[in-house]
């Protein structure tokens, strides 16, 4: 596997090593053992869950506050998504920032966001299965969003607004300076 940084502090792309043949494929998409020594060790995986939307779906940007934050290793298993990370720690020095990364089924690329930060993703593909791992459990009261087109954190969305499909819920969440008003 090979793990690579990001622009946003504690963010990481993570590659598995994949073996391929005329049969498929196959990779390890977590391995506690071969995580030790690595910026994937110490996390404690407790709920894993997977979504499928179709092209143009925009999910996010979410995030859980306070003991109920969550960390995320996100894969996609079928389809293409960007997906995005924004960085809520005010102590941080990406703090305001933001990531978008392609992720595959083709690339198999995973994506490892830590608590602490707002995450969101739209389908490239005609449809995506997403898939994503969280050390902490979903807790419905202490779930919190910004809105997808926040000027302040400014994300270059590779589809323009008229294309996207977004649920009512994601389009009423609040801006990111109101994101801190918990």
């Amino acid at each position: 596997m090979k793990i690579e940084e990001t622009p946003l502090q504690d963010v990481y792309l993570v590659r598995p090593r994949v073996f391929e043949d005329a049969r498929g494929y196959f990779f390890e998409t977590f391995n506690r053992e071969k995580v030790k020594g690595t910026v994937l060790e110490g996390y404690d995986w407790v709920q894993e869950n997977e979504s499928q939307s179709t092209k143009g779906v925009l999910r996010g940007l979410h995030f859980q506050v306070g003991e109920f934050s969550q960390a995320k290793l996100i894969r996609v298993v079928l389809g293409e998504v960007f997906d995005v990370a924004v960085d809520l720690r005010r102590d941080s020095a990406t703090f305001g920032k933001w990531f978008g990364s392609m992720l595959s089924s083709e690339n198999k690329t995973q994506m490892l966001i830590p608590a602490g930060f707002a995450h969101g993703f739209l389908v490239l593909s005609d449809v995506a299965t997403f898939n994503y791992k969280c050390d902490n459990y979903y807790e419905p009261g202490k779930e919190s969003g910004i809105i997808y087109d926040d000027p302040d954190i400014g994300i270059e969305w590779p589809e323009p607004k008229e294309r996207l499909i977004i649920s009512e819920r994601d389009r009423g969440l609040g801006n990111f300076r109101s994101a801190y008003q918990f």
